[in-house]
Parts: C-alpha cells; structure tokens; sequence
C-alpha cells in the first residue's frame, strides 16, 4: 500500500471521544491565551531571558535557569500571536535585539538555524550579514552537530535557511546549494518505514550504537522544515519523505492520541512509547503537520484533535493536564520506575511495543519549559481566526 493510502484509511478512523464518551471541548483560543499568561512567568527581566524551566516544588512554583534556545522558539510563537493581531505581554523586538547582542551560546549548526529563523521572522534585512558574520556557507564542515548529522539540528537549520529564503527572495539563489546539501545529509537518516533516526548510523561510534533511534523530535522537526523548504524552493522531492514521515507517526499514534516518544528508524517500530510529552501534543505535532498540509494539501486534523484530546483528560491518567491557577500544561506523564523505558526500547528490537503492554504505575512530571508554549503559539495563532475549536 503507498504512504498516501496509508494515510487515507489513517484518515477514516471515528472522531476521539473522552473516557467518559464524550469529545473533550477543544479551544484553541483558550489554549493560546493560557499560553500567552503562562510565559509571563517565565521570563527573568534582568537577562531579558525566558528560563530553563519552571517547576513544581514544596515551596511553590520556581523557575530554574535560562536558555537562549528557549527564548528563540518562545519569541516565534508570540511573533504569530503579533501577526495574528492578538496582544503580546512582551516588547518582542526589544527582546530580540537583546538576543543578538551576545551570540557566544551558539554552539552548532541547530543553535544557529533557529537564529536564521528568528531573524528572518524579526529583521529580514540583517539576514545577509548574520551569513557572513556565521560564515553559514561552512556551517555543515564546521558544527559538531552538522558532521554528526543529528537530524534535529540539521533541520533547525534547514527550517532556518527556508525562512531566510522566504523572508529575503533574493537570497533564495544564494542559498539554494547549502539547502540542498542539509536536505541531503539530513534524509540518509531516514529508513525505509519514514521515520528518522537520531543520527547518521555511519558517521561515529555514537551513530553507530544509537544512531537508528530516533525521538519524536527527530520526526516531527523534519516534517517541519521538509515542507517548509519544498514550498519555498519550490521542489517536489522532499514532499515525499515528508509525507512518508508523517504517515509513519501517524499510523503509529497511539489509542488516546498519543505521540510517542522513540522510533526505530531500521525497522520502523516504535522503540518507547513513554514519557509521553505534552509539547508533542499540543505544539509539535500540530506545526508539524499543519506544515504539511499547507505544503501539500493533505488534512491531518484528525490526528491533531486526538493528540489534543490527551491534554484535556483522555490519557492514561483521565487528568486534565491544563492547570488554570498557574497557567502551565504540565510537561509530561512518565512511568514512576524510570528503567522502564529503557527496557521498551531493548524490547523494541526483536517486537514492537503494545498498548497493553506493562510499563507500571504512571506519574505527572510537574514542570514546563518555555519553548512549549511557543511552538503551541506558532502551531496555532496563525490559525486562531478559522480554528474556533477543532
């Protein structure tokens, strides 16, 4: 059966009802509003910095570190919230100044694709001298990361170079060679089934031991920045690879809607299903494949309603895993005993993992980390006017 016929009778599965049969009500309006208040805690004023993280403690909820990554991908999402023309908390452009004055964080090719991105968004006409100052051009020889070919840096950048070539078209010449070259290295992590591994299986000793397993995050920021070179650059190829990619994840989605955490990209099994993330849920899966939708026409609504139906109480847990009072959607639900998981993915080379399979007693990681809540504003504000509710 092709991908694509794969995906069709994907598409014929009933609607996602709740545990108590009903359909959970799905707003995304209320789901960028509570995102837009919670980030407000998580901002640290002296460093104009978002945090590390921000968690759940005896004495009371306490943000840990800050991360220059995180702001990155926060600042996207509430750049779309602008665009939208909803009201941000923050001075946006005063924030992404302050990033620019110290880019010593960068420290690979990923770091510097979200950079490429956030000023293509922020300032298209600074793009040009970002390459030069970055010197992009080696950027693949250069990068640990990049001669790795961790898959997703690599598509942080390519998603990167994409936005630059859509926000500055006179560059698109300029860097169609280097895109092409990122699209490449980063496809040989694909296996027959779609799906990605974490890293090139023959470029180290560490691709070769775990190179062929790939997180959520090595599928869905493919997908992502797939689509968004092909509808740039104006190139079928990758179309396919996404399509094969997304098919992938969404055959193996799991009965409530889960997106699963680990995937053998040999052999096309899902390695481990937990933690099962609520970013994957509400933020990443939705750009991914919303992505792709608008790259190739084809609906993957269903499987987004799903995925946001385990953030409202259909999961394991029957939690609703919004809290109102802190304006945070907890991070995850993890089995208690954390050797658990790995053993899922011993198991996972001779079967794939069941449902029903016993992973032990399940528990709520009570924290959040900024960069959730902006892929959720990305995925969703510019979509706020004709997604009322899904």
């Amino acid at each position: 059966m092709s991908t694509r016929a794969q995906l069709n009778s994907q598409l014929s599965l009933a609607p996602a009802v709740s545990q108590s049969g009903r359909a959970p009500s799905i707003d995304v309006r209320e789901l960028i509003s509570l995102a837009t208040r919670g980030l407000a805690a998580m901002f640290d004023e002296g460093s104009q910095l978002f945090c590390h993280r921000l968690l759940r403690t005896e004495r009371g909820i306490v943000c840990e570190g800050l991360s220059p990554r995180y702001t990155i991908m926060a600042l996207l999402g509430l750049k779309e919230l602008e665009r939208a023309g909803m009201d941000s908390p923050f001075d946006t452009g005063g924030l992404y100044a302050s990033l620019l004055r110290d880019t010593n964080w960068i420290q690979g090719v990923g770091d510097l694709g979200l950079l490429i991105w956030l000023t293509a968004t922020f300032d298209p006409d600074r793009l040009e001298g970002l390459f030069s100052t970055f010197d992009c051009e080696t950027a693949l020889d250069r990068y640990p990361d990049a001669r790795k070919a961790s898959t997703m840096e690599l598509a942080w950048f390519l998603a990167g170079l994409a936005h630059a070539a859509e926000a500055s078209p006179k560059l698109i010449s300029t860097l169609t060679d280097l895109s092409v070259e990122t699209y490449q290295r980063m496809e040989e992590n694909q296996g027959e089934y779609g799906l990605f591994g974490h890293l090139n299986t023959k470029n180290s000793l560490a691709g070769r031991l775990r190179g062929r397993i790939g997180s959520f995050a090595d599928q869905i920021y493919p997908i992502y920045a797939m689509a968004k070179f092909a509808k740039v650059f104006q190139v079928e190829d990758p179309l396919g690879s996404v399509v094969e990619c997304a098919t992938a994840i969404c055959s193996a989605q799991g009965e409530s809607g889960q997106w699963w955490w680990l995937y053998d990209a040999r052999t096309g099994r899902t390695s481990s299903r937990y933690p099962v993330y609520s970013v994957h849920q509400h933020g990443m899966a939705p750009m991914g494949l919303l992505a792709v939708a608008e790259a190739t026409g084809q609906s993957f609504s269903q499987f987004i309603d799903k995925g946001l139906s385990w953030i409202y109480g259909r999961n394991e847990l029957g939690v609703d895993m919004r809290d109102a009072e802190e304006n945070l959607i907890w991070r995850c639900i993890r089995p208690k005993k954390r050797p658990s998981k790995y053993w899922e993915v011993t198991l996972s080379v001779v079967r794939t993992p069941r449902e029903d399979d016993e992973v032990g007693p399940l528990k709520i990681l009570y924290e959040q980390r900024p960069y959730e809540f902006g892929w959720l504003l990305f995925a969703f504000a510019r979509n706020s006017r004709s997604l009322k509710s899904l």
